[in-house]
């Protein structure tokens, strides 16, 4: 509570008898005095305003008749001075269109004031400049008094005065400003979309020796033809490379054409000629080869079908779904005369073979050899899968990462850039970024842009993405609108679930959330703790181990309010 005029009555009247400010003079030879009180008295950042209600007691009989009075709100911090609205006060006799004081009444005054916040304004002081117009004497126009003094400010206004003469001049009312909503994290609850990133990845690659009806006898041209030749150049080029580990199979196969006993038996002999023949095929390779046999292809026979220009092939495929027995299945479509000649001549040709299979699991390289890739200036080296997951495994590297990643223009690539640019504070690019992802990853666009736009102070912005945000999310939104006690329902444990438990006075809860936290902004934190508990040398313990980790925190503490014990 400040006291206008009144703490320093004697003062006050000494130089009011200098000014000639005939109609304030009397003024401030009343004993009593106007009451002046700000809430809060430490002034709040909320959603990029600071806000304070002040309200004023005129008492009975001690405005003069003839007086009018500009109060002005007004931030004074280094450098500047942003001025609030002001409001015009006039005496009974006074014809203006201010606020009216009758002489014989009591008047309570409550303004509710406004200003948008800049960060050079976190050491600052809220002050009311007062100009003062009475009929006669040096203050028949509008002149700016010291309102600690009541002295005339010869040539000063309110309008021109500057960040100096505001200081000197205005009644302080409120010290500083509580920026902690400024420190939420909202980067720490953006979300990442996943990559399909796999180390050890499996590649498999076939290739078919086929062979006439009824005989397991490979024809010399089986073996000479291009898609053998692929296979084999394949497991040549996997042997010769460390990073591949390769399994080779002959699986012998019969078409579902003829009785299933001889069937069984015919691929069986399939499978041992087919390996014979891989054998010859790879006799320098020095590698071991696996043979099965596995009787009527009907999964081979399914797929061929399907893949085929058979009119009637969906009617082929249901007949396969009705029975489970080979005899019935090849019975009924042996019955079906129309479609089975297309069947015989291309279908089941293709189904009397030796499967050659090479199962190969490729080690890609390791995080290491990833980031010298990117040091080295080889990014373009790595894929897509890698790029994303060597961005969110090392910091170092990822924004270069995901650069690269983005010129696919992949959603996941663009989502996760934005996480970088917030972690380093700049939201204005990360909803850059977020812009140029596609809908794939629509439920990280929701999460992201809630929180990108609350912390750039748009909450409205913001409020319109979190309906289908996280839980998280919408409490940190909730936070940035200053509404601490919905946000602490939420937020359990952690930094930002600290600082809200801070803002809202519970700071039993708010140590708590951060008691594993050895972070130096954790730290920070319970030097704001300590210094709200009045334990100073706590405080200048903790504040000393957040610079010891941190040597910009020192700059930090020095603006700021809530630290003002240590200093």
């Amino acid at each position: 509570m400040k006291n206008l005029f009144k703490m320093t009555l004697v003062l006050v009247v000494a130089a009011l008898t200098m000014t000639s400010c005939d109609c304030f003079k009397k003024m401030a030879k009343n004993p009593s005095a106007i009451t002046v009180t700000c809430t809060p008295d430490v002034l709040v950042l909320n959603n990029g305003k600071v806000v304070a209600d002040i309200a004023a007691e005129v008492p009975a009989k001690y405005f003069n008749k003839t007086a009018s009075l500009k109060v002005t709100p007004a931030l004074v911090y280094e450098g500047g001075v942003t001025k609030g609205n002001t409001l015009l006060l006039q005496g009974e006799k006074v014809a203006d269109n201010g606020l009216l004081v009758k002489n014989g009444e009591a008047l309570s005054i409550k303004r509710h004031i406004e200003f948008a916040y800049k960060p050079e304004m976190q050491l600052c002081d809220l002050v009311l400049l007062v100009e003062v117009k009475c009929k006669s004497g040096k203050c028949k126009e509008f002149t700016l008094v010291n309102a600690n003094t009541g002295a005339v400010v010869a040539g000063k206004t309110i309008e021109n005065a500057d960040a100096a003469a505001a200081k000197e001049n205005g009644l302080v009312i409120a010290k500083g400003i509580n920026t902690l909503q400024a420190d939420l994290d909202f980067s720490e609850a953006m979300q990442e979309a996943a990559n399909n990133y796999k180390r050890v990845t499996t590649v498999v690659t076939k290739a078919d020796i086929v062979y006439k009806i009824n005989s397991s006898k490979v024809a010399k041209k089986a073996v000479e033809t291009e898609a053998l030749n692929e296979w084999k150049a394949g497991v040549e080029a996997n042997k010769a490379n460390d990073r591949v580990a390769q399994s080779l199979y002959v699986n012998g196969y019969a078409s579902p054409d003829g009785p299933e006993k001889f069937n069984d038996k015919l691929s069986q002999k399939r499978s041992e000629t087919g390996l014979k023949a891989v054998e010859k095929l790879l006799a320098d390779a020095g590698l071991k080869i696996d043979a099965a046999a596995y009787g009527e292809d009907w999964e081979g026979f399914q797929a061929a079908v399907a893949a085929s220009d058979i009119a009637d092939k969906d009617l082929i495929l249901q007949v396969l779904k009705m029975y489970s027995s080979s005899a019935e299945r090849e019975k009924e479509i042996k019955n079906m005369t129309s479609v089975f000649k297309s069947l015989k001549s291309e279908v089941l040709p293709q189904l009397r073979r030796a499967q050659l299979v090479n199962s190969a699991d490729i080690t890609g390289w390791s995080d290491e050899e990833m980031v010298a890739f990117i040091k080295e200036g080889k990014v373009s080296t790595l894929k897509l899968e890698e790029l994303l997951h060597i961005a969110s495994a090392n910091n170092e590297v990822a924004e270069a990462a995901l650069v690269e990643a983005s010129k696919s223009n992949d959603a996941r690539a663009w989502n996760n850039l934005a996480l970088v640019y917030a972690k380093a504070g700049d939201y204005a690019k990360a909803v850059a970024c977020l812009d140029k992802a596609d809908k794939s990853v629509a439920a990280q666009l929701n999460n992201n842009y809630a929180l990108a736009y609350a912390a750039e102070g748009d909450v409205a912005k913001a409020e319109g993405y979190a309906a289908n945000a996280s839980a998280e999310a919408k409490a940190l939104v909730a936070a940035a609108k200053g509404d601490y006690a919905t946000a602490a329902q939420t937020l359990k444990s952690g930094y930002n679930a600290a600082i809200v438990n801070l803002q809202n006075g519970n700071l039993a809860a708010a140590k708590q959330c951060i008691a594993s936290d050895m972070s130096a902004k954790a730290d920070y934190l319970r030097a704001v703790i300590a210094c709200r508990e009045g334990d100073v040398n706590g405080a200048k313990a903790q504040l000393n181990s957040a610079v010891s980790k941190d040597a910009s925190l020192k700059a930090k503490a020095a603006k700021d309010v809530n630290l003002a014990a240590v200093k």
